[in-house]
């Protein structure tokens, strides 16, 4: 892999980087530098910055929806548009400027001697040249702040990250810089929930945070902590790795499987140069980690970044909540489909869970049950309630309401997430005959399998305005049918059936 053409005005800095950590300082995939070099040279860049008054931008780039392209593309594919991405932000910025591959799909840019109403217009110049060249299959947000606000590289990495986490908020191909006027504003008073086995430490953490306008809360083990959540209203916690009776791995592992408290932030204390820690952390899930003694202002910026984003998803859960009841309010203007979306995410989650799929996917069925008949807001009433069998006319109008509803939830993908995938593929069949995409065997995720199979089956058996409801037993047969001809995944529909069967023997 050749390196980065600016290479020669960091090759100091790469022959001591190679030196210490006896590693590369360039990523093998993309060929732009690599993480552990990135922050290096960041740290080197904000004290020259310092020193000669000449301000700097952080950019954070990610590539919108990159799972999911993964998963209908294929890792090659993926990996060629990772290539893609890099080779167009090497090709938009100066020999002067640094771009690295940060994490993953996300990239980092580090512009130069640059105020940051000149990186507004360089990144934003990046993110239309990236859906320019892919032809609009690739977008990309980006966060970007300058270093004329700090002097801390933790700080400048958690503001970018905060502008990067709002852009996703905002949807895809969104840009936001690090400006108060346009984050939110973390106004009021927050309540910090601080668990640690040693009074001591609780105080000092007590004491670090007061300046953030935060009340500490305090719990001296994972059991007391879990019991603090459950009467809600907090909105971060502060948690000790190592202690008695619960440690702070498990506790963290039930605050992130518990739907009422999985998107409460939680920050992992650990010692310094605990890799094992770090990883268990991560693992179950926390949020981020810091190390002992803790630094006062890697916390507050560590913290300011998470109580930002916690801001943002609070206000993302109430746009979800706004649109169930509008998914309700499409359900009724179907007369012969009451209940329908409630049953069907109902089903979805048990088959899913029957058939062993992570929490992750039982959610993502969850959201993907209620939301999956959104786009019917798009087809006429007339359609919808016609009393007799469709024209093909009428039925293609029908098959719109996937690709409707799925752009009208795109925005949301940083709470939707695997939802999106649902609401388009549940009319996707395993031999290319399904709708919208035609997608075709593997294409085709487990998740939309299992809602396609749901979906199927409570319309079978609920009263059409051109037939009544069939059987369970009649409705089983035309879904093993189905199955039998390749269009549906034959082990959920023998899981279904298990499934009904199990609930009739509970209410015989």
């Amino acid at each position: 892999m050749a390196e980065p053409e600016n290479a020669p005005l960091f090759r100091g800095v790469q022959d001591e980087y190679e030196r210490e950590t006896e590693a590369p300082f360039t990523d093998g995939l993309t060929g732009l530098y690599n993480h552990g070099f990135f922050v290096e040279v960041l740290g080197r860049e904000l004290k020259r910055s310092l020193r000669y008054s000449v301000p700097f931008a952080l950019a954070f780039i990610d590539i919108d929806g990159m799972a999911r392209y993964n998963r209908r593309r294929g890792s090659i594919q993926a990996d060629r548009a990772l290539k893609t991405v890099a080779s167009i932000i090497r090709e938009g910025i100066r020999e002067s400027d640094l771009a690295a591959r940060y994490l993953g799909d996300t990239f980092a840019v580090l512009l130069i001697d640059t105020t940051i109403a000149d990186a507004e217009r360089v990144v934003r110049r990046l993110g239309t040249a990236i859906e320019d060249r892919s032809l609009g299959e690739l977008t990309v947000c980006i966060g970007c702040a300058s270093s004329e606000k700090t002097s801390d590289r933790e700080d400048l990495i958690c503001k970018a990250n905060g502008a990067l986490v709002h852009a996703k908020a905002m949807g895809r191909g969104s840009v936001c810089m690090d400006d108060p006027e346009r984050l939110p504003v973390l106004d009021g008073r927050f309540r910090v929930l601080i668990v640690d086995d040693e009074p001591v430490n609780a105080k000092i953490l007590t004491l670090m945070i007061r300046p953030l306008k935060c009340d500490a809360v305090v719990a001296v083990n994972g059991e007391e902590a879990l019991q603090v959540l459950s009467g809600g209203d907090i909105d971060l916690v502060i948690m000790d790795a190592m202690m008695p009776r619960m440690d702070g791995f498990e506790a963290c592992r039930r605050i992130k499987s518990d739907p009422a408290t999985r998107m409460v932030p939680v920050v992992m204390i650990t010692a310094l140069g605990d890799m094992e820690s770090r990883i268990k952390a991560i693992e179950a899930g926390a949020d981020d980690f810091i190390t002992k003694p803790p630094d006062r202002l890697e916390l507050s910026a560590r913290m300011r970044a998470l109580l930002r984003g916690k801001r943002l998803n609070d206000s993302l859960i109430g746009i979800e909540n706004v649109l169930f009841s509008l998914a309700s309010a499409v359900e009724a203007k179907d007369a012969y489909t009451d209940g329908h979306v409630k049953r069907v995410s109902s089903l979805a989650v048990s088959l899913g869970r029957a058939m062993g799929l992570p929490q992750g996917d039982i959610e993502t069925l969850r959201f993907g049950g209620i939301l999956h008949d959104i786009g019917k807001i798009g087809v006429p009433d007339a359609i919808l309630n016609k009393e007799s069998r469709l024209s093909p006319e009428e039925t293609e109008v029908v098959r719109t309401h996937p690709l409707i509803g799925f752009r009208m939830v795109e925005p949301l993908e940083p709470i939707l997430k695997g939802a999106l995938e649902v609401i388009r593929h549940h009319h996707e069949k395993l031999d290319g005959s399904g709708y919208p995409d035609g997608l075709k065997g593997a294409d085709v995720s487990p998740v939309s399998r299992i809602m396609a199979i749901a979906d199927i089956y409570d319309a079978l058996i609920s009263d059409r305005p051109y037939r009544p409801g069939m059987s369970k037993e009649k409705a089983l047969a035309v879904i093993r049918k189905e199955a039998d001809e390749g269009l549906l995944d034959a082990v959920a529909v023998s899981r279904l059936a298990e499934l009904v069967a199990s609930t009739d023997e509970k209410v015989g």
